[in-house]
């Protein structure tokens, strides 16, 4: 799967936003009610009779100048710095700036830096932010597993331990032969193959006892449980274990 672009990024972070501050009362201000609050604070005559709701925006928001361009920032004191509200548009990239400038830390880093400059920019946003984060995630730190602790066979003498598996050559037999057999040391990795017309236990287990009679030395075999028995009563007829 393709990684999303940033487009996608944005779109998913607006969504998500939406549907989490829906049924709420929102501090997110789409661009049209941002220019709308601008256009009521600019039109209200300050020596005039107000209306509760113009006594409301004069005491909540403030028409900072920079250039040509109106901003709106929370109401603020003497040689107070300036709060801005961000449009829904900007939330996005505000974010990301802020994350960038914190070195991709956690949300509370985030929070602290952004409400020095921004008067709502919720959690929620920069916790959606922080999801969607590529860099985050490939950096994330997965929870380690704990298994069980498997303990190494250790051997001492060659021929003292050996691994008996079967390969299943069936799809490609070769006139009567349709199984190998891998005989392995376990302390040299030494392998003897053996092609075998069938994987009967007595037919395996005869070609164990011949693999003994070649080494002299012949103490533990692991293999398959389903022949363990017939292998047992085939060495037993030999004498090699009691």
């Amino acid at each position: 799967m393709a990684n999303p672009t940033e487009c996608d990024l944005e779109a998913h972070f607006r969504e998500e936003l939406f549907q989490r501050s829906e049924g709420k009362k929102s501090v997110l201000l789409p661009k049209e009610e941002y220019n709308e609050i601008i256009s009521e604070l600019t039109a209200i005559d300050k020596s005039g009779k107000k209306t509760p709701h113009e006594y409301y925006l004069l005491k909540k928001y403030e028409i900072l100048k920079c250039g040509d361009v109106l901003k709106l920032i929370r109401r603020r004191t003497a040689n107070e710095d300036p709060i801005y509200f961000a449009t829904l548009e900007d939330t996005f990239d505000i974010i990301k700036r802020a994350h960038i400038a914190t070195g991709h830390r956690g949300r509370y880093k985030m929070v602290k830096e952004l409400s020095k400059k921004y008067a709502n920019i919720t959690h929620d946003a920069i916790s959606i932010y922080k999801s969607l984060c590529i860099d985050c995630q490939r950096t994330r730190k997965r929870p380690t597993t704990k298994g069980t602790v498997v303990r190494p066979i250790l051997t001492k003498n060659f021929g003292s331990r050996s691994q008996v598996d079967l390969v299943d050559m069936q799809a490609m037999k070769q006139g009567n032969y349709k199984w190998i057999m891998v005989y392995q040391d376990h302390l040299t990795k030494f392998c003897v193959l053996r092609p075998l017309t069938s994987k009967r236990a007595a037919e395996v287990a005869c070609w164990i006892f011949f693999f003994y009679l070649v080494h002299r030395k012949f103490y533990k075999v692991t293999t398959d449980r389903s022949l363990l028995l017939v292998l047992l009563q085939n060495l037993n007829c030999f004498g090699l274990i009691s």
